[in-house]
């Protein structure tokens, strides 16, 4: 979930529950070189997260993304030498994961956004001698990076529902697989209705984002909370200079600033370096371009509190995020998400905070 929103307290108390703790992997050397107070190197702040985050027991994963590609084969590596149960793998197609390193005992999941994504990664994968543990289907509900072309967002065909079904048929051609649904899985009924379509498993970001546990800043949960639904938008220009779609808030401080054409070029952290024919690194284009792209790197790991004083934050959340009202433990959001505890209407979290306020409520 984004950069230093799931840590690893987070993913160990995720882990507590029940669930499968999650922990991103993207600008891991610098959230944990500063916790440290010592510079470390990405290998290593990714085995000292996922150790940290397992050891209070539970099942705990790492999320790696193909497209800070620099970083990519240390965080495998890391990642498999600390026994991480899980690498979960997106933000492009992660066709050479089997072959970084033998994984062990750590599953490899694979994010896709279509059956025709999964084939191709069978396909590759098969010659490692290796198929997907489970996959990811992610669907454009989702936060941060979407899978999608900006006009194919709101296409019926693409509606996760509609997703599913080809994507579980691949999955079955291939070695019957478990599948896992993503993007606007919200609520219990929600996990309960894919379940019921044949979903193996649900994954949930944004939830998980507004939780105390969470490592995203209090004014970044604050900001889900106050949301209203036109308030979640899909960038295009400006945009990730990844060039995938990527939901944010639109009042999100870095977007405010570099949808106004007011901020000027600053990005000093290279996480997102694409590369040439040669093979040699590019520098990111948002180092001197700020009308089409936004500094993804500073911006989130400003809204993880890494460097509020330097950068503005940005925001992302899926598009569900509006529906959010409270900070809950992880705790009661697993009670909740699992059945045990109903959730609280709105109206009933009013009535709660203005009992607290100790404010009259007047009917």
């Amino acid at each position: 979930m984004g950069i230093g929103v799931s840590l690893s307290r987070l993913a160990s108390s995720v882990a507590r529950e029940g669930g499968l703790g999650v922990v991103s992997s993207a600008g891991l050397d610098r959230l944990v070189s500063k916790r440290l107070k010592n510079r470390i190197n990405t290998y290593q702040a990714v085995r000292e997260e996922v150790s940290r985050a397992r050891e209070n027991g539970g099942t705990v994963g790492i999320n790696i993304m193909v497209a800070i590609a620099r970083d990519y084969d240390d965080s495998v590596r890391a990642a498999i030498d600390a026994n991480a149960d899980v690498i979960i793998s997106g933000g492009g197609l992660p066709l050479a994961l089997p072959g970084i390193k033998k994984p062990g005992n750590t599953a490899l999941v694979p994010i896709v956004s279509s059956a025709r994504a999964l084939t191709l990664i069978c396909r590759k994968w098969e010659r490692h001698g290796y198929r997907p543990d489970a996959v990811v289907l992610e669907g454009p509900l989702a936060g941060g990076h979407l899978g999608f072309k900006f006009d194919e967002l709101h296409l019926d065909s693409n509606k996760l529902e509609n997703l599913f079904p080809p994507v579980k048929e691949t999955a079955m051609k291939w070695g019957d697989f478990p599948v896992i649904v993503a993007g606007g899985i919200y609520s219990h009924s929600d996990i309960t209705r894919f379940l019921r379509l044949g979903a193996d498993g649900v994954q949930l970001g944004t939830r998980f984002l507004v939780t105390e546990e969470s490592s995203a800043s209090p004014s970044y949960k604050q900001a889900v909370v106050d949301a209203g639904e036109d308030d979640i938008v899909v960038s295009y220009k400006p945009g990730s200079p990844c060039g995938m779609p990527f939901r944010v808030l639109r009042g999100a401080p870095m977007f405010v600033t570099a949808n106004n054409g007011r901020r000027q070029p600053h990005c000093d952290k290279g996480y997102i370096l694409q590369k040439d024919r040669q093979g040699h690194y590019l520098s990111c284009p948002a180092t001197s371009d700020n009308s089409d792209y936004f500094c993804i790197c500073n911006g989130l790991l400003s809204s993880a509190g890494y460097n509020p004083h330097e950068e503005e934050p940005l925001y992302t959340v899926g598009a569900n995020g509006y529906k959010v009202n409270r900070v809950l433990t992880v705790k009661e959001l697993m009670d909740e998400l699992t059945g045990l505890i109903s959730a609280p209407t709105n109206e009933v979290v009013k009535l709660r905070e203005l009992a607290h306020s100790r404010q009259p409520i007047i009917p």
